[in-house]
């Protein structure tokens, strides 16, 4: 037994791997993948009013904030790095309707924001959400018939939404409502009037999750919500049928994709890598972000070590970039 011992220890001697794992300076020099502050998006919760902040208690940490504030927390962000902000209204309830027409009014308070912090931050990226739900009075993604998710009626509204948001600003439309077509005819619309430089981050992979309950309360649409989102956000059991999602909306024109969730998503993200090698983002959503504070909050973990092994996870699966309200504290910390 002991001679056998000696044998295979000689034999392992070259292939003692902790040796790369002995000092930080060696962990250093083998790690695969790095996290930058490029690699962050920073999602923005906007409300009406000035120099207006409000708390949303399930996401300690993150405000709302009225538009002059915004465009401060973007010049925060530029400051720190940060890419690009990704913006998602909370449309006062006056505002809100059964056919969502706020959603293209070329004054409401997304293309303000827009408008405001394009002006003033001009060197950050802007990417606006297209989706109905901040904008309807049942909190569904899409128009309502008769209790059905109209698709072709709501990607004509999304068209026109997609316009007004290129008009004020947005540097890249993000559509995240999950509508069959919605990417080939937002590209067909911006091409023809005139922006065919604004890119499209198409939502291609966005699963009915409750991982959304904090995002939910934080645009407004969460008490409203009738029904549920199943019929077109993806079953979540699912995974060859998002690389066929992911496929169409290459096809009709992104010019990259997000999976939604994240962390409970890394192989969808690696899967998407392997098969199409685009530019793909994952949105470490609000249920992810609620998860590490209120763990660390009671004392489960370490919250500085969670948030960053969370976004490094990201990166190792393949993510060109993450969405997470993290962004601005790990942005400074990088």
């Amino acid at each position: 037994m002991g001679q056998w011992m000696k044998h295979d220890m000689e034999f392992l001697a070259g292939r003692r791997l902790r040796r790369g794992r002995a000092h930080g300076w060696s962990r250093a020099m083998v790690r695969e993948t790095a996290l930058a502050s490029a690699d962050l998006i920073w999602p923005i919760f906007i409300i009406e009013g000035e120099n207006e902040r409000t708390r949303i208690k399930t996401m300690p940490g993150v405000e709302r904030l009225s538009v002059d504030l915004a465009v401060a927390a973007a010049r925060e962000a530029r400051d720190a790095g940060i890419p690009a902000l990704a913006l998602f209204p909370n449309t006062p309830d006056h505002l809100r309707s059964e056919g969502a027409e706020e959603a293209y009014n070329p004054d409401n308070l997304m293309c303000r924001a827009l408008s405001a912090i394009k002006d003033a931050v001009p060197d950050i990226g802007l990417i606006a959400d297209v989706a109905l739900d901040e904008y309807s009075s049942d909190g569904q993604d899409g128009l309502v018939r008769d209790g059905v998710i109209l698709n072709d009626e709501t990607v004509e509204v999304m068209v026109r939404s997609a316009l007004v948001q290129a008009r004020a600003g947005a540097d890249i439309i993000a559509p995240s409502d999950m509508m069959d077509g919605r990417v080939g005819a937002i590209r067909a619309m911006l091409d023809a009037e005139g922006f065919e430089d604004r890119q499209i981050m198409s939502y291609a992979a966005k699963y009915a999750s409750c991982f959304y309950g904090p995002f939910r309360e934080a645009v407004g649409s969460g008490q409203r919500l009738k029904g549920d989102k199943r019929t077109y956000q993806m079953d979540y059991a699912n995974s060859d049928e998002a690389l066929r999602e992911i496929a169409q909306d290459l096809e009709e024109g992104a010019d990259s994709i997000m999976v939604k969730p994240g962390l409970p998503y890394l192989d969808i993200v690696r899967r998407a890598k392997d098969a199409f090698n685009v530019p793909i983002y994952a949105y470490q959503v609000s249920g992810e972000f609620a998860m590490i504070e209120f763990a660390a909050a009671a004392g489960a973990l370490d919250r500085d070590a969670a948030i960053l092994e969370s976004l490094q996870a990201f990166k190792r699966a393949g993510c060109s970039g993450v969405l997470t309200y993290f962004a601005l504290e790990v942005a400074r910390r990088l």
